[in-house]
């Protein structure tokens, strides 16, 4: 299997830091953003990535990440993405890369606290079709939503719901088989002038072959400047990328010292 970062995009949400950088080149505590990603798939046993961005940051991810290999990345490829058209749109310029391989997407502003090793193992033995990861959320109204059957299969996904019909939500990770490249090129732009992955996801519903599983221990993304925040303090309060799959919260992130302050008298 293949791993595909994306990490594109203008990072609007984010300025004006990304005004001088990629939002994925920003730090998660003691680590550049994209380094946490990486870190998912490899502990996957995933070493094959390309990471898709774009911008006139891009060649910035060369400076830092060269070839990967002191990351342990046994092959590490680039592809730029020219304007926004969305994540499917990204998706479709890993196809050769790829090469009829089954593939991990991650998105590249995900943090977690475990692994997807679970996860990556039941799609290598699924014969066909593509795996959802969900999280249950509090805040499921700026999410894709699933509405799960009593078989535990998902009979719908909705994005961005007024009335969340659950509140397990779509993360950023998911997992294809070589038809995704197929069914992005079909795919029509929605109103925000986007190919949406929700589209793709969708395909495979009806198809018959999507399933599901949900993420063991936390989960954020990193896109605004509170879960830019929240990320780092969960990072500092007990890391990311577990080898070992935990639910057990993290520990609380030590307080700096307090901040020495001299009184003058005037």
């Amino acid at each position: 299997m293949k791993g595909i970062i994306l990490a594109g995009g203008l990072g609007t949400r984010l300025r004006p830091l990304t005004l001088v950088t990629n939002k994925h080149l920003l730090p998660v505590y003691d680590k550049p953003m994209i380094y946490y990603p990486i870190e998912c798939l490899l502990n996957a046993g995933i070493r094959d990535i390309m990471i898709v961005t774009g911008g006139e940051h891009a060649g910035d991810f060369l400076k830092l990440l060269k070839n990967g290999k002191q990351l342990g990345v046994k092959h590490l490829e680039y592809a730029y993405q020219e304007g926004e058209g969305g994540i499917a749109d990204a998706l479709k310029l890993a196809e050769d890369f790829a090469e009829g391989d089954k593939i991990c997407v991650v998105l590249g502003d995900n943090i977690i606290q475990g692994n997807i090793r679970r996860a990556a193992g039941d799609f290598f033995t699924q014969r066909s079709g593509a795996k959802l990861l969900l999280k249950e959320v509090t805040d499921a109204q700026r999410f894709g939503v699933v509405r799960l059957g009593d078989d535990g299969r998902i009979d719908e996904i909705i994005e961005k719901p007024e009335n969340p019909p659950s509140n397990k939500a779509v993360i950023g990770i998911y997992f294809y088989d070589a038809d995704v490249f197929d069914v992005c090129r079909t795919l029509k732009p929605s109103r925000r002038g986007e190919l949406e992955i929700t589209d793709v996801n969708n395909y495979y519903l009806q198809r018959g072959d999507l399933t599901c599983e949900i993420l063991d221990g936390w989960w954020t993304d990193a896109g605004t400047f509170e879960s830019l925040l929240r990320a780092s303090s969960l990072v500092a309060g007990g890391g990311a990328n577990h080898a070992h799959s935990t639910t057990r919260p993290p520990a609380p992130a030590k307080a700096p010292p307090p901040l020495a302050v001299e009184l003058l008298t005037i």
